[in-house]
């Protein structure tokens, strides 16, 4: 009789016992989509046709058609020649604007590395430390960084303005020390002219260099109190330095956050408003016919920017270091 009541059975039937309830991940995932998806309608509808026409526009050029109107005529790659062959400024621009990333990028990431490392110990105070050294990156966005860049006394002292120190040595209004002070407090060592221009810039800048490090440190905290501290407490048992700890324990196990802020550093840096190539890209837009050569120049910059972000992910996953959980 089972067998033939199993035989009898329908094939609806069959289907409805061999389903099984989603398992736990699967409703995670439908959970994840349904976060991301007022973000990925508004990419979408409002961002992929901004993408299309800007793509299109950097292969035409647009002229104006009488009574109103434009039309587009197909140049093909003429744009991208005229900026790399014949606007004089874009690739020096472009040139600046990559070595002056390859200096600020390590001294952030440092930055913020230190700083982090230290707000991390136990001490009086230490909630107030972390929110005051968070504070630049809060006063720099929205309504308080678009009058900032409007301050008149922010343009003076970023001025190139030489201003002369009596003593032949000459001197800018947002220097904070110069080479020759540096030179004296390293005349006993053997350094190099470039590392001291370096090392003077990096001070002179610090200003910005704590305004742009606030959220790489906040993402470093994170790291650094995910680490167990029976870990450290091993290595004091066994007698490790506090030296000794932080380059066998403290650097592996924060490494895969270098290579996140690392990456983040550089987006930040290649799409911030005060950089010089977004401002000569902005200057040649508002220029008259500007706009098709200025869209040949971003994707340019755009396609620089991957490359750039894609080699410092290569280059530094080589040595990054996830610990493996066991199941």
């Amino acid at each position: 009789m089972n067998q033939t009541a199993e035989l009898t059975q329908s094939p609806e039937t069959a289907v409805k016992k061999k389903r099984k309830p989603a398992s736990l991940d699967k409703k995670k995932a439908r959970a994840g989509w349904l976060f991301v998806l007022p973000f990925v309608l508004g990419f979408v509808i409002i961002y992929l046709p901004v993408i299309y026409n800007s793509i299109l526009y950097s292969f035409t050029k647009i002229s104006i058609v009488a009574g109103g109107g434009y039309r587009l005529t197909w140049v093909g790659w003429e744009n991208y020649s005229d900026a790399l062959f014949v606007d004089a400024g874009f690739v020096q621009t472009l040139v600046l604007g990559i070595k002056q990333l390859i200096f600020d990028i390590p001294a952030i990431v440092i930055f913020s590395l230190f700083m982090a490392v230290l707000l991390n110990e136990k001490m009086i105070g230490r909630a107030a430390f972390r929110a005051i050294f968070f504070i630049p990156v809060i006063l720099s966005t929205g309504l308080i960084g678009s009058i900032d860049q409007s301050n008149r006394m922010l343009d003076y002292m970023e001025s190139t303005s030489v201003v002369d120190m009596g003593d032949g040595a000459s001197d800018t209004a947002t220097q904070v020390i110069s080479s020759i002070q540096i030179q004296r407090l390293f005349e006993n060592m053997v350094i190099g002219e470039d590392l001291l221009n370096y090392v003077v810039g990096l001070v002179n800048d610090i200003y910005d260099i704590v305004n742009r490090s606030g959220v790489q440190m906040l993402i470093f905290l994170a790291a650094l109190q995910s680490i167990s501290p029976a870990i450290y407490e091993s290595c004091e048992i066994d007698g490790s330095t506090a030296w000794e700890t932080f380059w066998k324990i403290t650097l592996p196990m924060i490494s895969p956050m270098i290579l996140v802020n690392t990456v983040y550093t550089v987006i930040d840096a290649f799409t911030s408003a005060d950089n010089i190539v977004m401002r000569y890209i902005d200057n040649i837009y508002s220029s008259p016919g500007g706009n098709v050569l200025s869209s040949a120049m971003a994707w340019m910059y755009f396609l620089l920017v991957m490359i750039i972000i894609a080699a410092v992910a290569g280059i530094l996953s080589a040595y990054t270091f996830y610990q493996r959980q066991e199941r």
